[in-house]
């Protein structure tokens, strides 16, 4: 018998230790690894940062190394 989210044992005593939930298996499959997703996302990220790294040097005229070396 239950009361609102306690067990009520056979001789009327409240039970008030908490309800394990239902364990289940998520069956939309992996979203972590080397997904084609992370993998495409994970491309044009780098490249973002190289064009990042090329202007950098193009309109400094120092590398990165460089710029943090005259700091």
């Amino acid at each position: 018998m239950r009361a609102s989210g306690s067990m009520i044992d056979d001789q009327g005593k409240m039970n008030n230790f908490a309800v394990e939930p239902k364990i289940y298996v998520d069956e939309q499959g992996d979203r972590t690894g080397f997904t084609p997703y992370a993998e495409l996302l994970n491309g044009r990220l780098a490249m973002i940062g190289f064009i990042s790294l090329i202007a950098l040097e193009v309109f400094t005229g120092h590398g990165v190394v460089g710029l943090l070396a005259s700091l």
